[in-house]
């Protein structure tokens, strides 16, 4: 019993048999996790604060995961708005149009809004920024990597083009860059009409 009188126990009876939290149980938790980001910010987040608002157990919580960083890290990668794995359309401006129809205004908003404060505390906190390289950029970095390749395979993009290699840059920049000059978050027509008009012409598509 807590101070309270209220039971602490893992998450679900199932995830006490197995040892791990259900789908469902576990994308509860990831949205929970979140929502405190977005409210006290990554230095205020605590494992006991998830643990209360999930009415959780932190041993259940330091079970499925070594600690904060990757606990967020793994929110962040459950959440996230866009999967590029596995977009092959056929043509590199038919994959950034299923880019961009996987987005919502209000997710757009959300998740910009959440980049820029964790922004600062990756650079804060070296265990953060390795596990977001770990577990949500190195593998969407090699999504696209294979989206690029398949253009150059296809003949669309020059192997040599200059641009290859700033295409992640750009397009993570652009989602920051627009709140900074317009005081707004990007949208998905912003998105498509900023890859149709910089870069796609950048790769010479």
């Amino acid at each position: 019993m807590d101070g309270k009188g209220a039971t602490r126990t893992p998450c679900t009876p199932r995830a006490r048999r197995r040892g791990r939290l259900t789908p469902e149980r576990e994308a509860e938790l990831y949205t929970s996790v979140l929502d405190l980001l977005r409210e006290v910010g990554y230095d205020a987040l605590t494992m006991e604060a998830v643990a209360a608002r999930t009415r959780c157990s932190k041993a259940t919580l330091y079970r499925q995961w070594t600690g904060k960083p990757q606990l967020v890290a793994h929110a962040l990668r459950h959440e996230k708005p866009v999967a590029l794995a596995g977009i092959d359309t056929g043509s590199l401006r038919g994959d950034f149009a299923a880019v961009v129809d996987q987005l919502t205004e209000p997710r757009l908003e959300r998740d910009t809004a959440l980049l820029r404060g964790l922004l600062p505390a990756a650079h804060a906190h070296p265990d953060l920024r390795e596990a977001l390289r770990e577990l949500l950029i190195d593998p969407e970095l090699t999504s696209l990597d294979r989206m690029l390749g398949h253009a150059v395979e296809r003949g669309e993009v020059a192997a040599d083009s200059p641009a290859l290699p700033f295409v992640p840059h750009t397009l993570v920049g652009l989602l920051i860059a627009r709140q900074l000059a317009e005081d707004r978050p990007a949208d998905p027509a912003f998105v498509r009409d900023y890859i149709d008009a910089v870069v796609l012409p950048a790769l010479d598509v």
